[in-house]
């Protein structure tokens, strides 16, 4: 008896499911590839060049034409004014050149400038290379005939073609490291290293802690349940540049009500700058941030909670248990793997977290993160090649916590 060996190599039938499976994917891994991978891409290619905010412009030659006089009848002059700039602070452009057709009806009657030339309507200028900040005005003395009038269009119509090349930093083969050096040869890299570490890490923990208490405590029945509920929504999902605005009036040392508060119970003498001094200022963005972001936790728990069959908790009831001994033996097995997944989550959007920080004290007061760093390095100081290396070190940052989350914790919860 011989037994039918199945044919080498796929069918007809399953390449076409399989070009047919391609094809409704290529929509999302187009979008995929739009949306994350080449902007990732681009940071990282930005990180190894020595750039500035000013260079993202790529230098180019700019040319503006005027027609000045205004005339209104036929033998009128005018000035026919060309303005020709370098758009790039330290970067020349090389074989600029200038083309133009003057507006039916307009004769030459000036100089030519040097370097150009007119054959007829055509108007050609070589300039060569143009420095760096190069801005030159070219000023052509013209008479205006009765066919200007009856053309009726306007000089601008006619836009000047304008050639050039330049090496642009953002695009040649020029890299470099001083970015990094830069970066972690800076005293100040590691503190801040530091502080987004314990803002993330207390931060994470935090809301997850007051996020499990809130939905511990609403996972039962009582009468209001569903407004309490909607109630602890609100830090997050209000604006938040309304609640940062509200914390910082609440606490401010001069007119604050907390502060009012804690004069007239006698606890301090004065107001004090909760946001402006160190390091009271990092445990208020901390306690900011477990505020802002525990009903996420809450959200994500409660409905884990809920899903927990009710029958174990009626068997520990029988066996006398207490309310801890039921959270700690049977809720909490049961909420670690969402109570993993929320950490990862948390994680991941308070070590990139940037708004909250920056509306609450501007990064000062010791309360610099990394992402902050970000921004100043990129536009407080224009240093852009600085900026996209810090957000490449946040990028390797957070891939080396996903590694090994999901390699030693995630196992450990069974996910």
């Amino acid at each position: 008896m011989t037994t039918a060996v199945p044919p080498k190599g796929t069918g007809p039938l399953a390449k076409r499911e399989a070009r047919l499976a391609w094809g409704l994917l290529f929509p999302t891994i187009f979008s995929v590839a739009m949306v994350i991978i080449l902007p990732l891409l681009s940071i990282f290619w930005i990180s190894f060049k020595p750039i500035g905010l000013a260079d993202l412009r790529p230098p180019i030659p700019v040319v503006k034409e005027q027609l000045r006089g205004k005339p209104a009848a036929a033998g009128d002059t005018a000035t026919l004014e060309y303005r020709l700039r370098n758009s790039s602070q330290d970067t020349e452009i090389e074989g600029v050149t200038l083309l133009d057709s003057f507006p039916p009806g307009v004769t030459v009657t000036g100089e030519i400038p040097e370097g150009c030339k007119q054959t007829g309507t055509e108007f050609f200028c070589d300039f060569g290379t143009i420095d760096p900040k190069y801005n030159n005005r070219m000023k052509i003395e013209v008479e205006v005939g009765q066919e200007y009038f009856d053309w009726g269009g306007h000089p601008k119509d006619s836009e000047p073609v304008v050639t050039g090349t330049a090496d642009f930093i953002l695009t040649n083969g020029e890299f470099t490291l001083d970015n990094f050096k830069r970066v972690f040869d800076g005293s100040e890299f590691w503190s801040v290293f530091g502080v987004t570490l314990a803002y993330t890490v207390f931060g994470t923990i935090g809301a997850i802690v007051v996020g499990l208490f809130a939905a511990l405590l609403l996972n039962n029945e009582f009468r209001g349940q569903g407004v309490l509920r909607g109630l602890y929504l609100f830090p997050y999902v209000a604006p938040v540049i309304a609640v940062a605005f509200t914390w910082v009036t609440l606490f401010d040392p001069t007119s604050g009500s907390a502060n009012e508060l804690l004069i007239r119970m006698g606890v301090t003498q004065e107001g004090i700058n909760f946001f402006g001094q160190k390091p009271l200022a990092l445990i208020m963005v901390i306690v900011f941030e477990i505020w802002r972001y525990f009903p996420l936790s809450f959200l994500f728990i409660l409905a884990r909670l809920q899903s927990i069959d009710t029958d174990m908790y009626e068997a520990a009831d029988m066996d006398g248990a207490s309310p801890f001994q039921k959270f700690w033996y049977l809720s909490l097995p049961m909420l670690l793997g969402i109570l993993s997944v929320v950490f990862l989550l948390r994680f991941i959007w308070t070590f990139n977290k940037f708004d909250d920080i920056f509306l609450l004290t501007g990064g000062n007061a010791g309360t610099r993160t990394l992402t902050v760093n970000v921004y100043e390095q990129a536009f407080a100081i224009s240093n852009i090649g600085a900026g996209a290396a810090v957000a490449v070190i946040v990028f390797g940052c957070l891939l080396v916590f996903s590694i090994f989350f999901f390699k030693f914790i995630s196992r450990e919860e069974g996910l």
